[in-house]
């Protein structure tokens, strides 16, 4: 039975049109005669969307009974046996209820695929399991429900709905969305226009995403070697010099030049798994092309033109960067540089750029972990000069040159098995003695022409000769063995040291670590596995890679950490010599994973720690803050209801003043807990309009006695931007916060001046004041300082008047007054200036 197609419809966000799409698309199937149903479509009272289902055939729901409640879900046993063609099933990242027969509403569409019926689905973008952190980070609200991306990935078809969040944001202002009572909180909180936007941009980044997986699949399958130029993908070569950061820049230039231009820095890296430049170097260069928007890529390859085309061609390139070559000018005479070969050889669907940089010509100069290791090259010159050398230089003497005595001879064969040593090490040293020593024999000791020596003082000369070549040959071999390991340990020693100082800055998280691991060793994946005991199942706790191992013994390399915990790592067999390397990057990913978790623990401990502050705060303010004026406005009431006691004219106007200002405080208290609230949420919006302070400040002194407050606002001020309601709440609640505090017969000074592009608000007081270390801590919500009375206030008036200040742009702090007492600075932008229109005068006036 072939297996059924999934289409999902992705929406950018809530309320984009993923439901009334799917709906319409079941209208059209049906005009063409496929059998169609709707096997759980939710319209949450949303009249477009539920004048579509009109006309389709519904598959009844299943029932299920939950503490209490009933709840419908799809009825999968009933869709099976209907066995329609397709099924439309909404909120593909659904949680059933307890009791169902799949824990999620993906799991029920499998089986539908599964039995060959064709599923047409939705999901929003931030129901993807991956982009969970990204999205709270965001909105602030942390997606319960969540479907795997490999689901989504294996869709069939995946077709983007969308809408610009303006349009969006009048759609839900219509009550096309949520009902009207639900517009306001929701337009405020998780709809604002900054939300959409970058919720809008994570959906169009990975259809993007899929999209080109997609193009790289079908060009793999069909053998598609030719580079397609669907957008401008430049490839930027690396050496590991300090190069590498001009090459980048230049590349992210010319990307910048096309729309959606993408750059790819990659470094190619010899087979014996260790990087060969510096780490410290490349480090910079990764995080300067990540900085920029690029990425990075380290691949393994001995043949770097071929290695670096072949990732090129890859990755559908269009353009390579490459810096001109630092080799010296001798040095080409070996042969062209990387940048000629890759020149030659990109064909003509692949630009290369060469670019000049400070470093041309200077040599390459680099710590490298292998360069002291003989080459394929060298071992092929040494063979042929320890092979062929002598036999050119047996005919050179016996042909071209007269006789120079056979010790000049032995010194010549002696020279040539020297460069043998020096070019290919030890065997084609001792390949060089041997022959030497034959035709010495056979040529120039007497008697010539056969391996007969008659002389004894001849053998003596040739042992020497043979014992001097193969000591000679084995320094030489020695030498080179000792500088690879050296270096190798200096390179493996800089790994090290960037990873520990990363690490241990909190810097590397555990994906970017195995990342690290995956480039540095040249792997396909690698899998931090961890499992609860000895008999538990193994658990991936991080992975990067395609197909990455699932248990360690799957793996081709695996690194215990601890006796619960291995890193696996799929792609080739490691040598020994690589796995001292390996365990420390083992160790690091368990200090990292430990690290992430208690970090996630701590922020919800502060999070709890935090609401418990508040809640105690709360309750602290109902019980006693607010109890007072109520307390009082009740005694004055009762005192004025009482039939037992005549109240005289004072009596009762003195009564109904105490019921008014306890009134008065209390609505002060809520108000400032109801604007505290709205700061905490986000909801609070400033309209913000040219003011002048004349018009604001004497208005914010309405609540408190008018013999308090002293007043200086020269009519001179420039006009200010800033909200007028929000500016005059701030100052009112500064105010009064003063006056409480003022002595008494003092009066509180509210003075303006302008300062550059800026006015100043001042509110001097002459009470206690406070300390340089508690200025801070007295703007936060539910602190009083010093010794206020109970009934004073729930200590919130200077966090709303600071909430509401930055709300409009300014700042507010607090500053010692000469001679005592405390003074409160608002500051606030000025407007623009703007050019006073002229009349239009006739050209006639003018001429």
């Amino acid at each position: 039975m072939a297996r059924g197609k999934l289409r999902i419809y992705l929406g950018a966000a809530p309320g984009v049109g993923k439901t009334y799409a799917m709906l319409s698309e079941a209208h059209r199937r049906i005009e063409r005669g496929t059998d169609c149903v709707v096997a759980f479509v939710e319209h949450h009272h949303r009249p477009r969307t539920e004048v579509m289902l009109h006309g389709l055939e519904q598959i009844p729901r299943k029932e299920l009974e939950y503490r209490d409640s009933v709840f419908n879900e799809m009825d999968v046993d009933a869709v099976l046996a209907r066995r329609p063609q397709v099924a439309l099933v909404d909120e593909l990242a659904h949680t059933n209820i307890p009791g169902s027969r799949n824990t999620k509403r993906w799991q029920d569409v499998e089986e539908l695929l599964a039995a060959g019926i064709d599923v047409i689905s939705t999901v929003n973008i931030q129901h993807l399991e991956s982009l969970g952190d990204i999205v709270e980070s965001i909105t602030g609200v942390r997606q319960r429900e969540t479907v795997p991306d490999e689901v989504v990935r294996r869709a069939d078809q995946i077709e983007l709905v969308d809408m610009s969040p303006q349009a969006l944001r009048r759609r839900m202002a219509h009550g096309n969305i949520y009902k009207s009572d639900k517009v306001d909180a929701a337009l405020s909180n998780y709809f604002r226009p900054g939300n959409l936007t970058a919720l809008r941009e994570l959906a169009l980044l990975w259809v993007a995403d899929r999209v080109d997986a997609y193009l790289t699949e079908y060009r793999s399958e069909h053998q598609v070697s030719a580079i397609w130029g669907s957008r401008e993908r430049i490839v930027v070569g690396l050496t590991g010099g300090p190069e590498g950061r001009t090459l980048i820049r230049r590349a992210v230039r010319l990307a910048e030049k096309g729309a959606g231009g993408e750059v790819l820095a990659v470094y190619i890296s010899r087979s014996d798994g260790l990087t060969a430049a510096s780490p410290k170097e490349l480090a910079v260069q990764r995080t300067l092309i990540e900085d920029l928007g690029g990425t990075f890529h380290q691949v393994v390859g001995d043949d770097i033109p071929v290695a670096l085309l072949d990732f090129a061609r890859g990755v559908n390139a269009t353009q390579i960067v490459l810096g001109v070559s630092r080799r010296r000018s001798w040095q080409n005479v070996f042969g062209p540089g990387v940048g000629a070969t890759v020149a030659r050889d990109s064909g003509p669907d692949l630009d290369v750029h060469l670019i000049t940089h400070d470093e041309v010509g200077k040599g390459r100069g680099l710590p490298t972990a292998s360069g002291a290791r003989l080459g394929r090259s060298r071992v092929t010159w040494g063979w042929l000069t320890g092979v062929l050398g002598p036999a050119l230089l047996t005919w050179l003497l016996t042909s071209a040159t007269p006789n120079v005595g056979l010790a000049n001879d032995m010194l010549l064969f002696l020279t040539l098995t020297v460069a043998a040593a020096l070019l290919g090490g030890l065997f084609p040293a001792l390949a060089s003695a041997v022959v030497g020593s034959l035709l010495l024999n056979w040529f120039f000791t007497p008697p010539v022409h056969t391996l007969t020596i008659a002389d004894p003082q001849n053998i003596v000369a040739i042992a020497i000769f043979v014992g001097v070549a193969v000591s000679v040959a084995s320094v030489v071999d020695l030498a080179a063995r000792r500088t690879h390991q050296a270096a190798r340990l200096r390179a493996e020693s800089e790994i090290l040291s960037y990873l520990a100082r990363n690490v241990l800055r909190g810097e590397t998280s555990l994906e970017a670590l195995l990342e690290r691991v995956r480039e540095t060793f040249g792997m396909e994946s690698v899998a931090l596995l961890e499992r609860t005991g000895e008999t538990a199942p193994w658990t991936c706790a991080g992975s990067v890679g395609s197909q990455p191992a699932e248990h360690p013994e799957d793996a081709d390399v695996d690194v215990p950490v601890g006796d619960h915990m291995a890193l696996s790592l799929r792609g080739r067999v490691l040598p020994a010599s690589d796995r001292r390397v390996l365990a420390a990057f083992a160790a690091q990913a368990a200090v990292v994973l430990d690290r992430q978790r208690l970090q996630r623990e701590a922020d919800r401990a502060k999070e709890l720690a935090e609401g418990n502050r508040i809640r105690t705060a709360l309750l602290a303010a109902v019980s006693h803050d607010l109890r007072t004026p109520l307390a009082g406005i009740k005694a004055a009431v009762s005192s004025l209801r009482s039939d037992d006691v005549e109240w005289s004219e004072e009596d009762r106007t003195e009564l109904l003043q105490a019921i008014e200002g306890g009134a008065d405080r209390l609505d002060l208290l809520v108000g400032n807990l109801l604007d505290m609230s709205r700061l905490q949420t986000g909801t609070v919006t400033p309209i913000i309009r040219e003011t002048d302070l004349d018009e604001v400040v004497p208005m914010a002194l309405g609540g408190v006695p008018e013999d308090s407050v002293e007043l200086d606002i020269p009519e001179t001020l420039p006009m200010v931007d800033v909200d007028r309601g929000l500016l005059e709440r701030a100052v009112a609640n500064v105010v009064e916060n003063a006056v409480k505090y003022s002595p008494p017969g003092e009066k509180v000074l509210v003075s303006a001046s302008a300062i550059a592009d800026r006015v100043e608000v001042r509110v001097v007081d002459r009470g206690p004041g406070v300390p340089d270390e508690a200025k801070d801590r007295i703007f936060e919500p539910f602190q009083r300082y010093g010794d206020s009375p109970r009934g004073a206030g729930v200590g919130l008036g200077l966090a709303v008047a600071r909430g509401f200040t930055e709300a409009v742009g300014g700042t507010i702090h607090a500053e010692d007054t000469p001679g005592g007492g405390l003074t409160m600075v608002l500051a606030v932008p000025t407007a623009p200036e703007r050019l006073t229109q002229q009349p239009d005068v006739p050209a006639a006036t003018t001429s």
